[in-house]
């Protein structure tokens, strides 16, 4: 279950999530784009959707996809330390989302 939070929380910021880095970069983008050509910001919204669909679908493959038995057995959850060496990444990930303006431009 850890595992699968952690890589679900990375799915959330790549779909550009409010509150993410990732959506701090893609929505003046996509505001900026609307203003000047909406044909071509209508197309990369497009793709924005398809991304994250995309996104979903494979999150979806990797956590609750088919598997080989003996797959199951070798496999475990990641310990505190595996864990640890995520939680600086989210929580940057985040802080980027919430206080961008102190991030250099």
């Amino acid at each position: 279950p850890n595992l699968s939070t952690i890589s679900f929380s990375f799915t959330l910021a790549n779909m550009s999530l409010p509150g993410t880095s990732s959506f701090i970069g893609e929505f003046p983008i996509s505001v900026g784009a609307f203003q000047r050509n909406s044909l071509v910001a209508t197309l990369a919204a497009l793709g924005m959707i398809l991304g994250a669909a995309y996104s979903l679908w494979l999150y979806n493959r990797v956590v609750s996809g088919n598997c080989k038995p003996d797959f199951l057995h070798k496999f475990s959850d990641p310990n505190g330390r595996e864990v640890s060496i995520f939680i600086p990444f989210l929580v940057g990930l985040v802080r980027m989302g919430v206080h961008p303006k102190v991030f250099p431009d």
